[in-house]
């Protein structure tokens, strides 16, 4: 019995030893391709933190984009987010105060380095204290937001309107019919009827006979129609305070359709390049305007948030662009049809000092 199961006894140990080396094959592949797996997920990590880990993510909440003042302004913050290799994320309320409201809710889940609120109103105040004390740092641009630890950015708005009513003031003697746009509860707009206020105090000819505008998604249109029922109501009137670029361009058509150009003059704040083919045409009832350029502030907004996100601001907790004052005269004479005309001819215009962030490449 011994002699014959010898060789199945053989047999058997090399099935063994074959198993054994399978397994051992089998083990080998399985813990290879786990080291390969770690070392590629390694190399892709630190493939990203090579490429920017330190990105400051930047979420914008705005209020809306539409008119040209807002469209710039975004296109400025945009090119300088690039410029200086921010990521730019944007939230559109496309006008809708609740809405903007959640954004600023939607965008704290998303847990940015920074929040930039544009044009907002203090609806979105409680999500803001959220924000900050998650840790968050805020910057508002135009915005109502009553929380010391916001940093503000802003056109200067009281200057804006001292250089548009002065303009008006000695346009007119200081005794005038004047329709006046104005919308309450928008911090720019609150800010430039605080200085509208005083100057009626000191020149008492100034008599503002109606009060008009709206804030939506059809401003300009809206305005018009206002406008041109106070005019025919008050034909009076020698003056048009339009204190929003929006406004002015709606004031300017009803002038137009009413025929009153040369009897009426429109005076505005905020300029694009279709304001300035507004302000330059021939007997364009729209012949001043107080303004900063939006694309620059766009920018300065975008330097400050990333500032911000960087701890790189110290105590400073406002920022202010000041204004230049752009008359169709001016326009004319020296043949300007685009805002980078404009601030070739107004290099004030440009104030890369506010908030300074050097290019990506030199970071």
């Amino acid at each position: 019995m011994a002699a014959n199961n010898a060789p199945a006894q053989a047999g058997k140990k090399n099935q063994l030893l074959i198993l054994i080396i399978a397994v051992v094959v089998v083990l080998a592949v399985v813990v290879g391709g786990a080291w390969a797996i770690k070392t590629r997920q390694a190399t892709a990590n630190e493939s990203a933190n090579a490429n920017g880990e330190d990105t400051v993510n930047i979420a914008l909440v705005s209020r809306g984009t539409q008119g040209d003042f807002l469209n710039q302004w975004l296109d400025g913050a945009n090119k300088e987010a690039k410029r200086i290799g921010a990521n730019l994320h944007i939230y559109d309320a496309k006008g809708d105060d609740n809405q903007q409201i959640l954004d600023v809710q939607s965008a704290i889940a998303t847990k940015p380095d920074v929040i930039l609120v544009d044009h907002s109103l203090e609806g979105v105040t409680n999500n803001v204290k959220a924000a900050l004390d998650a840790g968050i740092p805020v910057v508002g641009f135009d915005s109502v937001v009553n929380d010391d630890r916001v940093v503000h950015v802003s056109q200067s708005d009281a200057d804006l309107s001292k250089l548009i009513t002065s303009q008006l003031v000695k346009d007119t003697n200081g005794k005038a019919e004047v329709i006046y746009a104005y919308v309450a509860g928008f911090a720019p707009l609150d800010r430039r009827n605080a200085v509208w206020e005083k100057v009626k105090e000191e020149n008492p000819g100034l008599k503002q006979v109606a009060q008009v505008g709206v804030v939506n998604e059809a401003t300009a249109q809206q305005t018009a129609e206002q406008v041109k029922a106070s005019l025919q109501a008050n034909p009076n009137v020698t003056a048009v305070l339009a204190p929003y670029d929006e406004f002015a361009k709606g004031a300017a058509q009803a002038v137009d359709e009413l025929g009153l150009n040369g009897k009426v003059n429109v005076y505005g704040v905020d300029i694009s390049d279709a304001d300035i083919a507004e302000l330059k045409k021939d007997n364009s009832p729209w012949i001043a305007t107080a303004t900063t350029d939006p694309a620059n502030d766009g920018a300065v907004s975008v330097r400050t948030a990333y500032l911000a996100a960087k701890k790189q601001l110290g105590d400073t907790k406002t920022v202010t662009v000041p204004p230049t004052l752009v008359t169709g005269d001016v326009l004319r004479e020296k043949d300007i049809t685009s805002l980078s005309q404009l601030v070739t001819a107004f290099p004030s215009l440009r104030t890369d000092d506010l908030s300074p962030v050097e290019d990506a490449a030199k970071q």
